[in-house]
């Protein structure tokens, strides 16, 4: 399994905003792209950051399904997110695959 985590810092002010947005918006979207299988959210409890740290994981069956969401929708969403808080977050992306 791949495993696509994009990783939040964001402002304390912002928090419930982006939250909402997030799961009204964000994740829907992600999802209906069909490249992924399954995602959650976590947020870290002792993040060493300022601000509240959160974590969205959102599993592909494939490098290829991860690759054809990178190539069609990634740049997208990362732009709608950067309009939507603005220097509000600091956000860095990982690609990770399950060892069995």
């Amino acid at each position: 399994m791949i495993i696509y985590n994009d990783t939040v810092i964001l402002e304390d002010t912002v928090e419930q905003e982006w939250l909402e947005w997030m799961k009204g918006y964000y994740i829907p979207a992600v999802m209906a792209t069909g490249y992924f299988s399954s995602y959650q959210m976590l947020t870290i409890i002792d993040s060493p950051n300022d601000g509240i740290t959160y974590c969205v994981q959102f599993n592909a069956d494939t490098i290829e399904q991860f690759q054809q969401y990178y190539t069609k929708h990634l740049f997208k969403f990362q732009e709608e997110h950067q309009q939507q808080f603005n220097e509000r977050f600091v956000l860095f992306n990982t690609l990770m695959k399950t060892v069995d």
